[in-house]
C-alpha cells in the first residue's frame, strides 16, 4: 500500500469513527440547565461622552482638521497599530469600558490589556465586559476572574451548559442543543467613554496581535472617534441588556474558578494579588516581553479621516431565546443582508476579504448580478494552507468553478509570514511569531468610496447564525487608503485562481519565484485528502 493510500485509509476510518461518535453523543441529553430567575441590572453607555478628557480632544482634533463631519476613522492595520490603540484606550478612558468579543483568550497579550482594564476600575473606571461563552473552557475559563474585580461587570452571551474544565466536556452536554449552541455572538468592539472605539475583526489574544508561535492572523480595525461611537455603544447596550447575557456569578464562583486553575498548572495568579489569573510568566517568558515591547497608540497625533459613517449591527434577538417570545421583524435582517444590498448597489468595483469565504445562493446570484452590469468583482480569502479552520476551505472550494466562470477574481493568501513583510497585518511591524499567516480581515470596499469593516465573514454562518457588527465608512480617502494596503497583498502575497483547459491553476505571487501550482499550493498531503474526503460531509451552513 502507498504511503498516499495509507493516508486515505487513516482518514477514512477517523470519519467512521467521528460519525459514530457523534450519533452517540447526539443521543445523550445534557443533564445542566441554564440559572432562572438571573438577576441583570440594566444600564447604559455614558450620557455625555463630550464632557469628558477624551470628548475634549477629539473636538479638538475635529477643529484642527476643519472637519465638516463629526466622525473620524483611522486603519489599523498592524499588530502593533493595533494593540497600542486598545492600550491607549484603556490608558485614557476616565469614566467607562466596554468590551464586546466573541473570545478572549487567556494568553500574554490579554493579560497586559486586561491588567491594564483592572487598574482602571480601581481608578473609578466603570467596566463592562460582554463575551460569548463558546471559548470559556480550560485555561480560557479565568479570564471570568474579571467578574469579581470591584467596578468591573463582567457577563457571557448565551452561555453553554455543563463543566468547563474540557471542550470536549462541553460538547457533550451541548449537543442536546445544538441548534442554540451553533449560533454565537461574533461581535468585536473596545469602546472609551461612548467616545473612541475600535471595531473590526481581531478577538483578544496573541495570535491577533503578532505574538504567538504557531501562527498570528492578518487583519484589520478601524478606530473610530466622534458620535459614531455613540452608535456602536447603542448595540452594546442592547446586547449587555438582553437577557442572553448572563452574569458570570450566576455561572459560576469563584472557589469553582480556583478549583479548575488548579487542575491547569500553567495558569498562574498575575503579580497584581486579586487581578484574573491567566497565564504562567515562566513559560511564555517571550510573549509576555512582546506585550509589554508595545506602546500605546497617540491618540492626539493618529491620522484620522472625518466621513459620514453609519453602524450595521445584528440585532441580538438574531439569536432565540430559550423559551421566549418570536423575535421582532427587525432581528430578520442580518449584516450579512445588508452587504448584499451594497453588493447591488455596486457599479465600478467590487472587493472582498473574507477568510471564511463561502458564498450561498443568494451571495452568488448578487455575484453574477455585478458582473452583468460590468463591474469587477475581486475576492481575497484564505488558502487551504493558511486556513485555520480547514473544513470552512471546503465550503468555500466546491464553488469556486462557478465564481470563475462567472468572472469573478480569486486569490487566496499564502501562509508563509516571511513572504507578508508588507502585507494587510504587517504595514506597522508586522508579525513577531511564526512564520504562519492566517488571513482574518473582513472587509468591503465598493466603487473607490464606501469602505466596510466589521466582524463578518461572508458565509451562511454570518448570515443565518451569528451575530455581527460593522462600520460603514463613505470616504474615498479611507477607501484610497485601504486599497493600498490590500493590492499589494493580493498581488503579491497571494496566490490567484484561474482556470484551464486542464482544470484550475494557482498563478504564483508576482515576485515570488515560486512555480505556478495545480493543486492546492503549500498544503501538505494529508491536509489536501481531508478536504477530499470530510469536506463532502460538511454543509456550507454549518462551516
Amino acid at each position: 500500500m502507498s504511503p498516499a493510500t495509507a493516508t486515505l485509509w487513516r482518514w477514512r476510518r477517523f470519519a467512521v469513527l467521528f460519525m459514530a461518535l457523534w450519533a452517540v453523543l447526539s443521543m445523550l441529553g445534557g443533564c445542566s440547565s441554564l440559572p432562572r430567575g438571573v438577576e441583570r441590572p440594566v444600564s447604559h453607555a455614558l450620557a455625555a461622552p463630550e464632557n469628558t478628557p477624551l470628548g475634549a480632544l477629539v473636538q479638538q482634533r475635529r477643529a484642527e482638521a476643519g472637519a465638516k463631519h463629526g466622525s473620524g476613522f483611522t486603519l489599523l492595520s498592524g499588530p502593533q497599530a493595533a494593540y497600542g490603540s486598545r492600550l491607549a484606550l484603556v490608558e485614557a478612558a476616565q469614566q467607562t469600558l466596554d468590551l464586546q468579543y466573541y473570545a478572549i483568550h487567556a494568553d500574554a497579550s490579554s493579560e497586559r490589556l486586561l491588567l491594564g482594564v483592572v487598574a482602571a476600575a480601581r481608578r473609578g473606571v466603570r467596566v463592562r465586559v460582554l463575551l460569548d461563552d463558546f471559548h470559556s473552557t480550560g485555561r480560557n475559563a479565568q479570564v471570568m476572574r474579571l467578574a469579581f474585580e470591584p467596578n468591573i461587570e463582567m457577563r457571557m452571551f448565551n452561555p453553554l451548559t455543563g463543566a468547563r474544565g474540557s471542550v470536549l466536556g462541553r460538547a457533550i452536554s451541548a449537543l442536546a442543543d445544538f441548534d442554540r449552541v451553533q449560533q454565537r455572538m461574533h461581535n468585536k468592539l473596545f469602546i472609551a467613554d461612548n467616545m473612541a472605539g475600535v471595531a473590526g475583526g481581531r478577538n483578544l489574544g496573541d495570535a491577533y496581535f503578532g505574538n504567538a508561535e504557531s501562527g498570528n492572523f492578518v487583519d484589520l480595525d478601524v478606530l473610530a472617534v466622534g458620535p459614531i461611537v455613540q452608535e456602536l455603544s447603542r448595540s452594546f447596550d442592547s446586547y449587555w441588556n438582553d437577557q442572553r447575557a448572563y452574569p458570570v456569578q450566576s455561572l459560576i464562583t469563584r472557589e469553582e474558578l480556583d478549583r479548575l486553575r488548579a487542575q491547569t498548572p500553567s495558569v498562574e495568579p498575575l503579580p497584581v494579588s486579586t487581578a484574573p489569573g491567566l497565564i504562567d510568566p515562566e513559560a511564555l517568558t517571550t510573549q509576555r516581553a512582546r506585550a509589554w515591547d508595545h506602546k500605546p497608540l497617540d491618540l492626539a497625533s493618529a491620522r484620522f479621516v472625518w466621513a459620514p459613517a453609519v453602524v450595521m449591527a445584528d440585532h441580538p434577538e438574531k439569536i432565540p431565546s430559550e423559551n421566549g417570545p418570536p423575535p421582532p421583524a427587525e432581528a430578520a435582517a442580518s449584516v450579512v443582508d445588508g452587504l448584499l444590498t451594497l453588493i447591488g448597489q455596486a457599479r465600478r468595483d467590487l472587493l472582498i476579504v473574507s477568510p471564511y469565504f463561502v458564498p450561498g445562493p443568494d451571495m452568488k446570484a448578487a455575484f453574477a448580478a455585478a458582473r452583468a452590469r460590468g463591474v469587477r468583482v475581486q475576492v481575497l480569502t484564505n488558502s487551504l494552507a493558511s486556513n485555520d479552520a480547514p473544513l470552512a476551505h471546503a465550503g468555500y472550494a466546491r464553488h469556486r468553478e462557478d465564481l470563475l466562470a462567472m468572472g469573478v477574481e480569486l486569490y487566496e493568501l499564502r501562509s508563509e509570514q516571511a513572504g507578508l513583510r508588507s502585507a494587510i497585518g504587517s504595514a506597522a511591524g508586522g508579525s513577531t511569531g511564526s512564520s504562519r499567516a492566517m488571513l482574518h480581515t473582513k472587509l468591503l470596499l465598493v466603487d473607490g468610496r464606501i469602505v466596510v469593516v466589521g466582524s463578518m465573514n461572508i458565509d451562511p454562518r454570518s448570515q443565518k447564525h451569528n451575530t455581527e457588527i460593522a462600520l460603514l465608512i463613505v470616504s474615498t480617502e479611507l477607501a484610497r487608503r485601504t486599497a493600498t494596503r490590500i493590492d499589494p497583498a493580493m498581488q503579491e502575497r497571494a496566490w490567484r485562481v484561474e482556470r484551464t483547459d486542464d482544470g484550475l491553476v494557482w498563478r504564483a505571487p508576482r515576485g515570488s519565484g515560486l512555480d505556478d501550482a495545480t493543486s492546492e499550493p503549500d498544503a501538505s498531503l494529508p491536509l489536501r485528502l481531508m478536504l477530499k474526503l470530510l469536506g463532502p460531509l460538511a454543509p456550507d451552513h454549518l462551516l
